[in-house]
């Protein structure tokens, strides 16, 4: 096999590398080993030692340094420590950046870093610096209701913080939950001590020396805080690819074969663009790490690897001593004009399911609480297979099924 080299030590990186064994160089500037980003937010509750997180070793070498270029010319990649390392192929799973949002008064002139007392919530760093900044009775605002902002603030809560949660949209993570699931997200959230305020936007933050201290929502309502937690999303990071002279849109742009415009290189993961889609979740990047390993792997087969997208399921568990919340969402969970909508909801049991079907398809669904049923409902949306005609009793059975997950 060629020599592979893969920047980025994330879950797609590392996937490629550790299947590619010693043929891989893995580059990635992050002093730590490489880890789990999804189960950050239980290591910033406590529930787990940064140790607990870590990926399997890849049998190959590992540089800990940044790559600040690619020169395509000569087939190397410069690293910050002076290193300039050869390739035959380059994989860029460079994954994505925070977003911080425009507030007035967080840059202030001339500044290279945030203020004190705000933090970014992407990294093990992130996690380990808000580790140490958070004590039992720590004010805590967490800017940004998604999956991001409802995990860091659970994990807060969970520390004995004072957690405020501010969420620009008029629900919690708006983009995979319906209305009512996101209530009973909501008001578990609210169970755990956190104070939610939805449809509010954050204008300006107030730095008193040198650490944010006030967040000043748009009303003119003034939060007071020790801690300010950025959780709004994340950016590709397509910065190395852009200065190559690689074809970039919102992400790097890839094809099915996650090569980009340059043959010799693909991309895989939070970076990648594929078929306009950039996904930023782990189970796309690990499908496409393993289609791209099989696809090296098998170079020159008359049938190579394809990658043709992934369906997407969320899930997520808020543990609480007394009443644990998990939920599941998939596809489109809200209804176009024409569709069918099956509600099943038990209040003694604490569970809520929700599918939406167009025509004779299941096109998205919500499961809250007993998620027994998760697998057999999200094997029918992911098969795309017409639902069998009967009085809507199959689809009744997949929603109380119990069983398969």
């Amino acid at each position: 096999m060629n020599r592979v080299v893969v920047i980025g030590t994330g879950l797609a990186g590392t996937r490629v590398a550790r299947r590619l064994g010693e043929h891989a160089v893995l580059i990635g500037e992050e002093p730590h080993a490489p880890y789990n980003r999804v189960l950050l937010a239980e290591v910033l509750a406590g529930s787990y030692g940064p140790d607990v997180i870590e990926l399997p070793a890849t049998p190959g070498p590992r540089l800990r340094t940044r790559a600040v270029r690619v020169d395509r010319a000569r087939r190397l990649v410069q690293c910050e420590s002076g290193a300039e390392v050869p390739y035959d192929t380059l994989v860029l799973a460079t994954g994505s950046n925070p977003v911080l949002p425009p507030l007035r008064g967080l840059f202030q002139p001339g500044a290279t870093q945030l203020p004190g007392g705000v933090h970014a919530f992407r990294t093990m760093d992130d996690c380990l610096a808000l580790s140490r900044a958070v004590a039992p009775g720590t004010r805590a605002v967490v800017v940004g209701g998604g999956l991001l902002g409802v995990s860091a603030a659970r994990a807060l809560a969970r520390r004995g913080a004072q957690v405020v949660l501010v969420q620009q949209a008029e629900r919690l993570m708006e983009r995979q939950l319906d209305p009512a699931s996101s209530r009973l997200v909501a008001g578990h959230l609210t169970s755990l001590g956190v104070e939610i305020h939805t449809e509010c936007r954050v204008r300006a933050v107030g730095v008193v020396d040198g650490r944010v201290r006030r967040v000043e929502l748009h009303d003119g309502y003034v939060l007071g805080t020790d801690v300010t937690v950025l959780a709004c999303g994340a950016r590709p990071r397509t910065g190395l690819a852009q200065a190559a002279g690689l074809a970039v849109r919102r992400g790097v742009v890839v094809d099915d074969e996650l090569r980009t415009t340059d043959p010799r290189v693909h991309a895989v993961g939070d970076c990648a663009e594929h078929a306009g889609a950039v996904y930023g979740l782990a189970t796309p990047a690990l499908e496409q790490a393993d289609a791209l390993a099989d696809l090296l792997t098998a170079a020159g087969s008359a049938n190579p690897a394809r990658y043709t997208g992934t369906r997407t399921l969320t899930r997520l568990t808020l543990p609480h001593a007394a009443d644990p919340l998990d939920l599941a969402a998939f596809g489109e969970t809200e209804p176009l004009p024409g569709d069918d909508v099956v509600q099943l909801a038990d209040a003694t049991r604490g569970t809520y399911r929700r599918v939406v079907v167009r025509g004779d398809r299941l096109v998205g669904g919500v499961l809250v609480g007993a998620l027994g049923g998760v697998g057999a409902l999200a094997h029918a949306w992911e098969s795309n297979e017409a639902l069998p005609a009967d009085d809507g009793a199959p689809l009744l059975h997949l929603l109380t099924h119990d069983g398969g997950l």
